[in-house]
């Protein structure tokens, strides 16, 4: 890709939303730094990252440096921008923990390292942990007006609610980063969500009125979903970056079962399949939507660079085992490990083997004796059973009175399938 291709990019992908003007031009012309700000409040970054996360990725594909800027400083105080209510703040030491993280998941996207474009993260705290205030209001705040910073919309969506003189001035403290970045790094663009687009040219302000140099911005589209529901939630809350927070199994099945338009527009923003890749894939999704040829595609690409092709793998196996025509023997014949990986995203419950071997019946089994956790009551788990939507093992439960047949699954597990897609399992301690 050259220089020029960056916006290209973001515009056949659907990402572009705001661009200064002269920003096209100075992306074109010459290999540009530009960073993008993350918010390390937690130790994982999650999908709704995503979108920012694969803008800096078609950036350094381009040809240009990028910036991954983390919060420490930031972190402390709080953006007001698309927030209802000041947050929490954290410890420095809890920041540095959570940063550690985060390079680790943006070393997946990123390349890191020596090259004359190598990616490098960078720690406002560094340079705002020795700034005084006398010093900052000085050197910073006489640059930029109270009625340039009133305008923002940040700002005017929650003076009713009430602002913070902390959160008030987040936007001087952002600004001060992208000065800061283009005086001792050479960075002249900075990026983000659209909601970022106030504390953006705030940093370009800064820079024309304290540098008297020029500098650019871009941001791209929030992602949103067809039907109106929150992009990167499920019941369970966000789907994280992090295996341990959302297995890779679960990660998987988010995208799988994405509806078709999102997968549309998923897949452009999401992977880094081209254009003729991404037409032909949709033009055979239109020949047989039911196969889900899309969302597989992009479920495939995006587990892949996130976890890994085994985890992947792992993933397909598991779903071939939950959904498809797998034995009682197959599952069986899988190795603890290999089970308990392939598991991770199943609602468990524990029971003490003690516990289940004295149920009398499969009724008192898959209701009382797990805690009602399976079926909320005897009547619903006698209901199913009869109808023949129960499953332990891959085994139909034919008869609800008859005394179970408990045969675990590495000396420990019972697989208990509840109708066509709902899986539970029983744990015996």
């Amino acid at each position: 890709m050259a220089y020029s291709d960056f916006i290209h990019e973001l515009k056949w992908r659907g990402l572009l939303h705001d661009i200064m003007p002269g920003t096209e031009e100075q992306l074109s012309t010459e290999k540009t730094t530009g960073y993008i700000g993350f918010d390390p409040t937690a130790d994982s970054l999650h999908i709704g990252h995503l979108a920012q996360i694969m803008t800096l990725l078609n950036f350094q594909k381009a040809g240009h440096k990028p910036v991954a800027l983390v919060g420490g400083a930031t972190g402390m105080v709080g953006d007001p921008s698309g927030k209802s209510a000041e947050r929490n703040l954290l410890s420095e030491e809890v920041l540095n923990h959570n940063i550690v993280c985060v390079k680790k998941q943006l070393e997946k996207f990123l390349e890191f390292g020596k090259g004359e474009n190598a990616a490098e993260l960078v720690n406002n705290y560094d340079w705002f942990k020795d700034f005084g205030f006398l010093q900052f209001i000085r050197d910073v705040g006489k640059h930029i007006t109270v009625n340039y910073m009133m305008s923002k919309d940040s700002v005017q969506k929650r003076l009713e609610t009430g602002l913070s003189f902390t959160e008030f001035t987040y936007q001087l403290v952002q600004g001060y980063d992208f000065y800061y970045l283009y005086q001792n790094k050479g960075c002249k663009i900075q990026m983000g969500g659209s909601d970022q687009w106030g504390n953006i040219v705030t940093g370009t302000e800064l820079i024309r009125r304290k540098a008297e140099g020029e500098a650019f911005a871009l941001t791209t589209k929030l992602i949103t979903k067809a039907d109106g529901t929150k992009f990167g939630k499920t019941e369970g809350g966000n789907v994280w970056l992090d295996p341990a927070k959302t297995s890779p199994y679960k990660f998987y099945q988010y995208w799988l079962n994405v509806s078709d338009e999102d997968a549309t527009n998923f897949i452009r923003i999401f992977t880094q399949l081209d254009q003729a890749s991404i037409q032909n894939l949709e033009a055979e999704h239109q020949q047989a939507p039911h196969l889900r040829i899309l969302q597989k595609a992009l479920a495939k690409d995006i587990t892949c660079r996130v976890h890994s092709v085994n985890d992947y793998e792992l993933v397909i196996k598991a779903t071939e085992i939950l959904f498809g025509n797998d034995t009682s023997a197959e599952l069986a014949s899988l190795d603890k490990q290999t089970f308990e990986s392939i598991m991770e995203g199943v609602p468990q419950v524990k029971v003490s083997k003690n516990t289940l071997e004295q149920a009398n019946n499969y009724v008192d089994l898959l209701s009382e004796f797990t805690a009602m956790q399976i079926f909320p009551s005897k009547g619903e788990a006698r209901k199913m059973i009869q109808a023949g939507g129960v499953s332990i093992n891959k085994m139909k439960v034919t008869e609800a009175a008859s005394k179970p047949e408990l045969k675990y699954l590495s000396n420990q597990y019972l697989l208990v399938q509840k109708g066509k897609k709902n899986y539970f399992l029983i744990i015996a301690e």
